[in-house]
């Protein structure tokens, strides 16, 4: 069993989706969890009071992370607050599917402001922390299918998701020796809110039976959160700058 008892872990976009699994599912294993939010206050709230009722220390904050300073002023929080932090899942993204054709300059860097830059806000804030623990800090971030596969109406989306893996790569080149594991999990299609929102949703999801390869069980955002767990515990010390996919081997054949 994975334990983090001891540790705190920050989460961003952590109110719903994915991003809730993923701070849930880390204050099982123990950690004390800093829930981020930007819009959804109340929904920050309650994932923040499930993870009280745990026996767990919740924090609430809010913060846009394509914002440098929202992210200095949320990591300075967690050191004031915390004193420290072992853990880090970026996860906040945003949408936006269209047509690469149709693409304007404002649609490409909001993907690219949001999905990509976090991560570097993040890690540069968070470093002090990240290097001041006795065991190896993760980080580790969320991608998608639309990194490596052409998806439809996901051309902006899809780019961002592949610059935002090479950045962990590179992140890993750089720091890696100081302590820190950088990760990302590429997860298959779940169903949230964001997704639900896909042009042909309805059709996509219907079509998981002829891609999966584990029968009718399909992909959740917890068995997202569990590939986290995972990159967030010991037992991954020895992986580095890799992406991890989850997604019930619907990605390894037409």
């Amino acid at each position: 069993m994975i334990d983090l008892s001891g540790q705190v872990a920050l989460v961003t976009g952590a109110s719903r989706g994915i991003g809730r699994a993923c701070a849930l599912r880390l204050a099982e294993a123990g950690a004390d969890i800093v829930v981020n939010f930007v819009s959804s206050k109340s929904a920050a709230k309650e994932v923040a009071e499930e993870i009280k009722a745990m026996g767990r220390t919740a924090a609430v904050v809010r913060a846009d992370v394509s914002e440098r300073e929202d992210v200095d002023s949320m990591i300075e929080f967690v050191k004031l607050e915390l004193g420290s932090l072992d853990i880090l899942v970026s996860n906040a993204a945003t949408g936006g599917f269209r047509p690469l054709v149709t693409t304007t300059d404002r649609n490409f860097d909001a993907a690219m402001q949001m999905n990509v830059r976090p991560l570097i806000y993040l890690v540069q804030a968070a470093l002090p922390l990240l290097e001041d623990n006795e065991q190896r800090s993760k980080v580790i971030a969320i991608s998608s299918h639309g990194a490596v596969i052409a998806l439809p109406m996901y051309g902006t989306i899809g780019g961002s998701k592949a610059a935002l893996e090479a950045t962990v790569r590179h992140f890993a080149l750089e720091l890696g020796d100081r302590g820190i594991n950088f990760n990302t999990v590429r997860a298959g299609l779940v169903e949230t809110d964001s997704t639900r929102r896909i042009p042909g949703s309805e059709e996509i999801f219907a079509g998981r039976i002829h891609k999966s390869m584990t029968g009718t069980r399909f992909l959740t955002d917890r068995d997202v959160a569990d590939a986290v767990l995972y990159l967030s515990s010991p037992l991954s010390d020895l992986v580095q700058g890799e992406t991890l996919v989850v997604d019930g081997g619907a990605a390894i054949h037409v």
